[in-house]
């Protein structure tokens, strides 16, 4: 057996070397048991636990984490510290049945002291030799019994220490020594498995090391760094130097990712964290990485997406949508793409505007606004109605498919007098009611419609001078698009009638029921209609009329006085009907899909769409139509105009 000289000797020399070659990786992981922790209760620092109790893992490890790393590494503490913090006890210590005599206390306070100053093994006034001793004259001696086991302890830690620094030499003649000392078989076997441990990993270790430093951290494949250490972790899943090993490999593959985004090369930074994430998955360093990276990419869509806005503000509308693709591909998650988005349908439909919104154009040439417009979204609808609905006749057949593929505004109600007046005063016009003379008004002795000549577009339904928030009647196809023609010279946009496509699409506001409100009488005031709970001023009531209806108003009531429609329109299917920009054709034969007005050169006869507040629930239908003449000027009937985009 070697001195204690001899071995103290050698395990200085191996321990140095050990430092140096793996210095304080291997501490934690070969001998946790140095610190009062079992392998299973191990976990790597920025290693994620992953469950629903890895928190409450995390925290319940944090004081002993605390505690081993609050100073100098354990392993290299002296053996007997390291020895004090594993000894839980001896188990094997004798029944003593009466006192040490005098040489037997001698001895013991010998080994005692040899025991204190490291000398444990191999010479004859060593600690072991004189516990045994001792014993061999006392078996029942406590004291010899403990020296033994505090003996044995302390050989095991120094033995640990030494697998722990990667001294192999040092432990294998420590192992030997420990193999005379009673009760040391268990001890002996665990520490020759980590022993064999060290010795088949050291050499792969080294390898993977060395692929580092050649650039092999991840490739090529078989012959990585990653694969060696991956190749340890099959021989030793808790091997502490494996795992750091592939924390640097990982490290390798995020820098990658980061010099990928330097060049703005961010689908080559998503594969490389993905690859990164396929090598330690959650890690902090990975997180890290990711954060950065994704901070950057929406900081550099951002301002491609600034020239998009730059751009769309100037009114290139190609240059916006190749911004937009470019911020796209560099951060398709971006949370201001879909803004931008709908900017750019809104410029490409409806003239930067959005559907819903309400606006006026003012006037260019002298002061003034026109009618309030709202934005009517495009779409497409079922035009006219099928054979089954009640009040359904042939001219609203064969029903067909329109789409309206371009945005326009409308005017939210129908053009009242005061608007018209301005129209007349500021353009010297002459309305037909002034230049062929009369309307047809209400006639309340007969409760019928009747021609007077003196009625024009200044009176109301009945022919008494109208208010001014009333919309305008008595007024024919041809005044009503001479006020639309004169907006447009007024404001230099186009405003026109609406097509007879336009006005039941939006008259419909998305609705397929026989009206917007649905299919019967409303249960609520939403248009000036016919309602059986009206009356006339001398007390008629209507003969067909919405039973249980009742608005206040018979004649028109002021604009906006009822509720909009699903797309925000005033009066649309009630109040008075209005004149569109079509020629009157007997049905729908051969009729425009796109939305666009069907006219006829020379054609006199025009289309008048809407119920007014005179017309019977059938008259009310949302695909109800009919054709008047041009001139004719009536006090059920008005108009609104549409604005293009």
């Amino acid at each position: 057996m070697p001195s204690n000289t001899v071995l103290r000797r050698q395990r200085a020399m191996g321990g140095a070397l050990g430092v140096l070659v793996l210095a304080f990786a291997l501490t934690y992981h070969f001998f946790p048991r140095l610190f009062h922790v079992t392998p299973e209760q191990t976990t790597p620092r920025g290693m994620s636990l992953g469950g629903p109790n890895a928190g409450q893992q995390q925290r319940e490890q944090v004081p002993a984490i605390a505690e081993v790393n609050a100073g100098p590494p354990m392993t290299l503490a002296p053996a007997s510290v390291i020895a004090a913090r594993m000894k839980h006890g001896n188990a094997h210590l004798p029944e003593q049945l009466s006192e040490d005599p005098p040489a037997v206390r001698a001895l013991l306070a010998r080994a005692t002291k040899a025991l204190r100053a490291g000398e444990l093994v191999g010479a004859k006034e060593s600690a072991a030799a004189l516990f045994t001793q001792a014993l061999k004259e006392k078996p029942d001696s406590r004291r010899a019994a403990q020296g033994l086991f505090d003996v044995r302890a302390r050989l095991v830690a120094q033995i640990g220490q030494d697998i722990a620094v990667g001294d192999a030499e040092g432990a294998v003649e420590l192992l030997d020594a420990l193999r005379t000392l009673p009760h040391a078989s268990d001890d002996v076997a665990q520490l020759e498995t980590q022993l064999k441990t060290l010795l088949t990993m050291r050499p792969m270790l080294a390898k993977a090391a060395s692929q580092l430093q050649q650039g092999k951290a991840d490739q090529p494949a078989g012959d990585s760094a990653l694969d060696t250490y991956r190749e340890v972790q099959k021989l030793d899943p808790q091997n502490a130097v494996a795992e750091q090993g592939i924390f640097q490999v990982q490290r390798v593959v995020l820098d990658r990712a980061l010099a990928a985004v330097a060049q703005n090369k961010f689908d080559e930074a998503d594969k490389e964290l993905a690859r990164a994430a396929e090598i330690h998955p959650g890690s902090q360093q990975w997180q890290d990485v990711s954060k950065r990276v994704d901070d950057i990419r929406g900081q550099r869509a951002n301002g491609i997406l600034a020239q998009g806005r730059s751009a769309l503000d100037g009114g290139n509308l190609a240059l916006a949508e190749k911004l937009a693709r470019q911020a796209r591909d560099v951060d398709p998650h971006l949370s201001s793409l879909d803004e931008f988005d709908e900017q750019l349908v809104n410029a490409r439909l409806y003239a930067s505007y959005r559907p819903g919104q309400v606006f006026n154009d003012h006037y260019i040439d002298l002061p003034g606004k026109t009618p309030t417009m709202v934005v009517i979204p495009t779409g497409s609808f079922q035009m006219g109605s099928p054979a089954s609905e009640p009040g359904h006749n042939d001219a609203e057949t064969p029903q067909h498919a329109v789409t309206i593929a371009t945005g326009f505004a409308m005017a939210r109600s129908a053009i009242t007098v005061a608007q018209f007046r301005e129209f007349v005063r500021a353009s010297g016009y002459r309305p037909d009611s002034e230049k062929l003379g009369g309307a047809s008004v209400y006639d309340e002795r007969s409760g019928t419609m009747r021609d007077d000549a003196d009625a024009s577009w200044e009176d109301d339904y009945a022919g008494h001078k109208a208010a001014d928030d009333l919309p305008v009647v008595n007024v024919s196809w041809n005044d009503a698009s001479a006020y639309a023609a004169w907006l447009g010279e007024r404001t230099g946009k186009i405003y026109r009638l609406a097509s007879e496509a336009e006005f039941e699409y939006a008259l419909r506001g998305g609705t397929t029921t026989r009206y917007w409100w649905g299919d019967g009488t409303p249960r609520k005031t939403v248009e000036n209609l016919t309602g059986s709970g009206d009356h006339s001023p001398s007390g008629r009531r209507w003969s067909h009329a919405f039973r249980g209806y009742r608005d206040g108003y018979w004649g028109p009531a002021p604009v906006m006085k009822f509720a909009p429609n699903p797309f925000g329109l005033y009066d649309i299917n009630g109040n008075v009907s209005e004149w569109v920009a079509d020629c009157w054709h007997d049905n729908y034969n051969r009729a425009p899909v796109n939305g666009g007005a069907w006219i006829n050169p020379g054609c006199t006869a025009r289309v008048v769409r809407g119920g007014s507040w005179g017309s019977s629930p059938d008259q009310e239908r949302s695909a109800y139509r009919q054709g008047v003449d041009a001139t004719v000027r009536s006090g059920r009937v008005g108009f609104r105009v549409v604005r293009e985009l």
